[in-house]
């Protein structure tokens, strides 16, 4: 599913060049749950943004689905990234202005599902994650633990093939983040979701299948 070859970002600085990574090989295949670790100004932020598709001043190559993301423009990356990614963010990012519902509805209107369609996927998505009680309420109103249940929803409306998550419980007490680690386990063994996350936490990463350490913008031997 992910194939990176020869991947370095790199900063230019007065300095000098800084290279945030540096010849980064990885592949990802699908089904796979993959978490990413490795000290602060590692690296692991900046791959996660690569592979999201919202960081395109690198250099290298990148096989997305079968899709060969250094050839794409603009247009096609940004097409490739709503059809095939949801994103889990530690900070939730869900628009304070919009409803529970209306928060679950965005990704599908990028993909331009029709409306009646709409309705039917963000009702079962609220049952699912059983927040049908809150759909009508503003994320302010949510506790953090229920900001985050959304942002997992909003991540799996669609059906992303590939979910990218950084720091998912970051936020969170104890059990909730062991609800959510949970849930994305049971989304990767029994949906067959491929998940990259990046984590501090070992017990997070021992959900995944394996751990790719970085270090000073390099896969560690």
């Amino acid at each position: 599913m992910i194939s990176l070859r020869h991947v370095d970002r790199v900063y230019p600085l007065k300095g000098g060049p800084y290279y945030a990574l540096r010849n980064i090989n990885l592949e990802v295949d699908e089904g796979d749950f993959l978490s990413i670790m490795g000290p602060s100004g590692s690296g692991k932020s900046t791959l996660l943004h690569i592979l999201g598709l919202h960081d395109a001043a690198w250099e290298g190559e990148y096989t997305l689905c079968g899709e060969p993301v250094h050839l794409l423009d603009k247009k096609k990356r940004f097409a490739l990234q709503k059809k095939t990614i949801g994103f889990v963010f530690q900070s939730y990012h869900l628009l304070d202005d919009l409803t529970v519902y209306e928060n679950l509805e965005i990704p599908l209107s990028y993909r331009d599902t029709p409306k009646k369609e709409r309705e039917s996927i963000v009702c079962d998505t609220l049952d699912r994650f059983h927040i049908v009680a809150k759909k009508d309420l503003y994320p302010p109103q949510l506790s953090g633990g229920q900001q985050q249940l959304v942002g997992v929803a909003r991540a799996l409306v669609a059906s992303p093939a590939l979910i990218l998550a950084d720091e998912p419980t970051g936020n969170l007490h104890s059990d909730q983040g062991r609800e959510i680690m949970e849930l994305f386990k049971k989304l990767n063994q029994e949906d067959g979701v491929t998940i990259v996350q990046v984590t501090h936490s070992n017990e997070n990463a021992a959900y995944g299948k394996r751990i790719v350490r970085l270090a000073d913008g390099m896969v560690g031997k």
